[in-house]
């Protein structure tokens, strides 16, 4: 099922909870503009080579097209429109001012040299400079893409506002590299109060890139046992459930590379050989007996083949689109608690919106109100997916995709 195919039947099972308008919802099913480009790149060496280029305008009834830009081999037209629809109903449930606008570059980038990664950055804006802007859409990072890269578009376009995720040297926001990660977890300490879950809780976390490894060092600092971490070459797990020192874990990632090489209880050390069962699959990870599961890599890993075999208490859905459909009925019939990436993962865009405010505005914040106004948000949000959660008795997901549709309601409302 792809990720587009999937976000959509969501949305219908919370339509037909509150009885939504089914002219709205057809206008709701469709993105309003597909941009597809070809790149030509001039590599180092003089040969030329065509890349496949995408941005996805799913919908901008709630203010500006706003969502990142992927450089990955595997991008889409199918990916990229259900992450564009996601971002549509994430901004509606954090209510910020913005639509939702995915895209990305068809390559990979450990296959192009620095300059050759900024010449077709800069082709990229080029082309789109028409159909993006501080008004229109404003693109940020995604997999593979980073501050670097959004500094390349500002430069390109002309315009700060034109992007969120820049280096603080140019316009970018105090929080927003972790941004993501503590919202997360503010949405996590908000669900284990009302829960009244006792710490320590132990938490395995899929992927470690940038959301990955922020919640983790976040949850180790807060009193939570990080139990087991994975990266694209497999993962440690602590079998004694003691919980590793994340700070230690992520200096060994960035000494060695990958992961599988972290291991030993208690600690982080080359000691592989002697404890070979710390060394564990991905696929192993996620079906470990822990209170948390965080999936903070890619979307649809938790399938209908795979969900009856899950055995953590929580499933904390910091990836874009981890869990299926199909698997969502299992884990409810398990008795498993899905906190949707929707409503989890929103920290990012949080920060994002408060970047451009700054950057429109002439403004520039101090960490500590970033993150007070982010903790505000996340907190507000969860407590208006709670209580439709409560009062229709249905799940997380439906609740947040209820509260999204009756914000945009609102506003086509207005326009229609």
């Amino acid at each position: 099922m792809n990720l587009f195919n999937n976000v959509l039947k969501q949305l219908k099972l919370a339509a037909d909870v509150i009885k939504f308008d089914q002219s709205k919802f057809k206008l709701l099913s469709y993105p309003q503009r597909i941009i597809e480009l070809n790149l030509p790149l001039k590599k180092d060496d003089g040969k030329i080579e065509i890349f496949k280029g995408y941005r996805v305008q799913y919908n901008n009834w709630l203010g500006p097209y706003k969502g990142g830009l992927r450089f990955h081999e595997k991008v889409d037209m199918d990916e990229v429109a259900g992450l564009a629809f996601l971002m549509m109903i994430k901004n509606a449930i954090v209510n910020v001012p913005f639509g939702g606008g995915k895209g990305g570059i068809q390559l990979d980038p450990k296959k192009l040299t620095e300059k050759e990664l900024e010449r077709v950055t800069r082709e990229f804006t080029r082309q789109l400079k028409l159909n993006i802007g501080p008004t229109v859409d404003i693109p940020a990072p995604d997999v593979n893409t980073n501050s670097k890269i959004m500094d390349w578009i500002a430069d390109e376009y002309g315009s700060q506002a034109v992007v969120t995720g820049k280096s603080i040297n140019n316009g970018g926001s105090q929080v927003r590299e972790e941004a993501t990660g503590l919202g997360g977890f503010f949405i996590l300490e908000q669900l284990v109060n009302r829960l009244s879950l006792k710490k320590p809780l132990t938490v395995a976390i899929q992927g470690f890139g940038n959301v990955g490894s922020n919640i983790a060092r976040i949850l180790y600092k807060n009193g939570y046992r990080v139990v087991a971490v994975s990266d694209v070459k497999g993962a440690i797990y602590d079998y004694e459930h003691a919980g590793f020192n994340i700070d230690l874990v992520k200096k060994c990632k960035e000494e060695k590379g990958f992961l599988s090489g972290c291991y030993c209880i208690g600690s982080v050390c080359d000691m592989a050989s002697k404890y070979k069962d710390g060394i564990i699959t991905n696929d192993q990870l996620l079906e470990l007996p822990v209170d948390i599961l965080i999936p903070a890599a890619l979307e649809n890993v938790v399938t209908k083949k795979n969900a009856a075999r899950f055995k953590s208490k929580i499933i904390f859905e910091m990836a874009n689109g981890p869990v299926n459909i199909d698997a969502d009925k299992i884990l409810k019939e398990k008795g498993i608690l899905v906190v949707p990436d929707v409503l989890a993962n929103s920290g990012g865009v949080t920060v994002s919106y408060f970047e451009w405010f700054q950057n429109m505005n002439n403004e520039s914040w101090s960490k500590e109100k970033v993150e007070g106004k982010l903790k505000e948000k996340m907190e507000s949000a969860f407590e208006e997916v709670w209580k439709i959660h409560k009062k229709e008795k249905v799940s997380l997901r439906i609740a947040a995709y209820i509260l999204a549709l009756k914000r945009l309601t609102k506003m086509a409302e207005l326009k229609f």
